[in-house]
């Protein structure tokens, strides 16, 4: 992987960077990502804000722009909205509401397959953020506080850092609803499950909130 391609991977994940973290995660100079930096901005994939620090100058903090969201799996968007509208045009609400509760069904048996052999919470929820990771959403597992909301170790947060059907979610908000059904029924038994951040109202990434049932 070429080292602006690193940087858009990290980008994408972790959020708005400074050249020095990334620096530190690439294990190169600042002024090498400086450069890489540069370059991604004259093409419009990142842009910059500088934030003000508590002494000496503002601190620049680069982050992804919606130009992109090209260099990560889509799905073949379009085809996948037109569909959506001959399904509503053809069968209407109801015919698309089996479709998504058919491929609801679909994962569910899938996913409950993979994770049977799993013990604990933690578990299940890596080999279910490994599933959606080889599924394109870019998923990993973070337990108790993240960012600015505090939680004790009773808490995990599975996140989803791209969204390869965003089109498709657009376009019908129920696609959203299958998949958090989806994540509380698989985890009913041992915890309760919520979306805390949400792609299409404008986060840069899904995050659901795993709470251990006690």
């Amino acid at each position: 992987m070429k080292t602006s391609e690193k940087i858009i991977s990290l980008l994408k994940v972790e959020g708005e960077l400074t050249a020095k973290v990334l620096a530190s995660e690439l294990k190169l100079t600042t002024m090498g990502v400086r450069q890489h930096l540069q370059v991604l901005e004259e093409s419009g994939d990142i842009s910059f804000e500088d934030k003000k620090a508590a002494r000496g100058r503002p601190t620049r903090y680069w982050a992804l722009t919606s130009k992109s969201n090209s260099r990560f799996s889509d799905r073949h968007e379009e085809l996948t909205v037109q569909l959506i509208d001959s399904v509503k045009s053809v069968f209407g609400d109801s015919g698309l509401e089996q479709l998504i509760s058919h491929r609801e069904q679909a994962s569910l048996d899938l996913y409950q397959t993979k994770l049977a052999d799993k013990e604990g919470l933690e578990d299940k929820l890596n080999a279910l953020a490994q599933l959606r990771t080889e599924e394109g959403y870019m998923a990993n597992v973070v337990k108790g506080s993240l960012d600015n909301k505090i939680c004790d170790d009773s808490v995990y947060w599975l996140l989803e850092n791209h969204c390869p059907i965003c089109a498709a979610a657009s376009s019908c908000l129920n696609f959203c609803r299958s998949e958090l059904n989806l994540f509380q029924t698989i985890l009913a038994d041992v915890a309760t499950v919520s979306r805390e951040e949400h792609i299409i109202e404008g986060a840069r990434r899904c995050a659901y909130k795993v709470t251990v049932k006690v």
